[in-house]
């Protein structure tokens, strides 16, 4: 590639930025390189740059279900801001680019009587995050809206291609492409929604499900939930039973109003997070003999990545 980085289109350049400001939980410190990228060809090129100067990477869309060290990233990080959408409200057919707000993106279905992503309003992210991690909420997920995504699968091709849904294997808070950083490049999806719906009834929906969401979870920069729900119970639930509601390490606590979410007290540092998180895994299994599973992701500098 004979274009330097800042020298690509589309691509806002920073050495040593901080990373908080681009996380839902404010915790991060600094990435060596970190490029916004505001359009899906500056997206890949900013891949192509790291690949061929075998500069580390990741790529970042809203920054929520991540927990990001406190002594940053080694390598290049790129925040997806690819955001072009179309919206068929006939059909009911959804081209979104993987840097798109869900919530912003629900809400704009919602608007033009598009049913089924009501859900999305109360789950923070990007389309392409909700794509890798099968999002959902209050009994909906991307697998049930999502009938295709485009696709750059790294070890194969550098072309982008379109896989079908059963493509992905869904499972709960699952699919193939979880856990393979550097591996694949979300670029689009494409939703099938169900058209034809009052959007005034669709939008009372959706603000129920914020109501509810204010009310069982904790409010203030959030992980969210962190662990998965394990077959058959929850993880809040088996945390609270194991006495856990409350507990603290350093500037971090077990949400006393939702056992499954850890709030930043004022001054916690993401090693505060990853030993919490640590003792309450220890915990649960020695009471109950289950193991939790982590539903965020952790990167950088002195955790596992």
């Amino acid at each position: 590639m004979s274009l330097a980085l800042h020298e690509l289109p589309h691509l806002i350049v920073h050495r040593d930025e901080p990373l908080a400001r681009y996380t839902a939980a404010r915790l991060g410190g600094p990435a060596d390189i970190l490029a916004i990228a505001q359009h899906r060809d500056a997206l890949i090129a900013a891949v192509q740059w790291a690949r061929e100067t075998e500069t580390r990477w990741i790529i970042l869309g809203g920054g929520a279900n991540v927990l990001i060290s406190e002594y940053g990233f080694r390598g290049l990080v790129i925040i997806n801001r690819s955001k072009e959408t179309e919206i068929d409200a006939a059909s009911g057919r959804v081209v979104a680019d993987s840097g798109t707000n869900l919530t912003t993106l629900a809400r704009r279905c919602i608007g033009q009587g598009l049913k089924g992503l009501e859900w999305g309003v109360s789950v923070p992210g990007t389309v392409g995050g909700a794509v890798v991690n099968n999002a959902g909420a209050h009994g909906g997920d991307m697998a049930h809206n999502l009938a295709s995504v485009e696709i750059i699968d790294l070890e194969t091709s550098t072309t982008p291609e379109t896989w079908q849904t059963q493509a992905l294997n869904y499972d709960y808070r699952y699919s193939v492409l979880k856990g393979k950083r550097g591996r694949y490049i979300v670029l689009q999806a494409t939703l099938q929604l169900e058209p034809g719906h009052d959007p005034k009834e669709l939008s009372q929906v959706a603000d129920e499900f914020i109501v509810y969401r204010k009310r069982t979870q904790p409010p203030g920069a959030s992980l969210g939930s962190m662990f998965k729900n394990p077959p058959d119970d929850y993880a809040g639930r088996l945390i609270e039973a194991a006495g856990l509601k409350g507990h603290r390490i350093g500037g971090v606590e077990v949400s006393t109003v939702h056992a499954n979410f850890f709030t930043n007290t004022g001054d916690a540092t993401a090693s505060d997070y990853a030993a919490l998180i640590q003792h309450v895994q220890q915990t649960v299994a020695t009471r109950f003999g289950v193991g939790l599973e982590l539903e965020i992701e952790q990167i950088g500098e002195g955790l596992e990545e």
